[in-house]
């Protein structure tokens, strides 16, 4: 910093105390989020919010609504959760579905502001 004149930035040194963005750990998030409402017993829930937690990334959330429906023959399930990370917390919305091998697909993870 120049203190007689106008502050100069050096933008040449990096701390790497907060690592960029990667999208295999928000893929990591989602499929935690998306087994952990696929598996949610629908009935005992019922309005009790459900936690989660990814060990692998470090984030965590709380799902706070699940709903289920057949649309067009195919059961689906509808939520929102928080999700806490090293670059916030955000709110989502998703929607994973049943498919015929009998796998849970996500096929909605919409972040909210």
């Amino acid at each position: 910093m120049d203190l007689g004149g106008s502050p100069k930035v050096d933008r040449s040194i990096s701390t790497a105390t907060i690592p960029n963005s990667n999208e295999a750990e928000h893929r990591s998030d989602q499929d935690t989020v998306r087994n952990a409402v696929s598996s949610a017993d629908i009935v005992k829930v019922g309005q009790t919010p459900l936690p989660w937690a990814n060990a692998s990334t470090g984030s965590a959330g709380v799902i706070s609504t699940i709903t289920e429906d057949h649309s067009n023959g195919v059961l689906c399930r509808t939520f929102v959760t928080s999700r806490h990370a090293y670059d916030g917390i955000a709110k989502f919305y998703g929607r994973t579905c049943l498919v015929g091998d009998g796998q849970w697909q996500l096929v909605n993870f919409d972040r909210q502001s």
